[in-house]
């Protein structure tokens, strides 16, 4: 569990789901509301992951599902960096 508090909170600081809730929170009265809204979308995006990871896990591999993550994460990395430029 500590493992993947790390990951996902590391993972998450910067992007675009942390700058949305900033913009949010800074135009409204309701932080609360804000927080919890925030904090609900994540546990949900995180449920369904979670349950298609399972589903995922009884047909595929788990080194090829991490293989295939780690493609992925070098993809979106090199098209990241292949986008600086513009």
């Amino acid at each position: 569990m500590g493992t993947t508090f790390a990951l996902i909170f590391v993972a998450e600081i910067g992007d675009r789901t942390q700058l949305a809730t900033l913009w949010l929170a800074a135009g409204r009265s309701a932080k609360l509301a804000v927080f919890l809204g925030a904090s609900l979308a994540l546990v949900a995006s995180s449920a369904i992951a979670v349950l298609v990871g399972e589903g995922l896990g009884r047909v595929v591999s788990p080194l090829w599902m991490r293989r295939a993550a780690g493609v992925g994460f070098l993809v979106m990395g090199a098209l990241l960096l292949a986008s600086r430029g513009d």
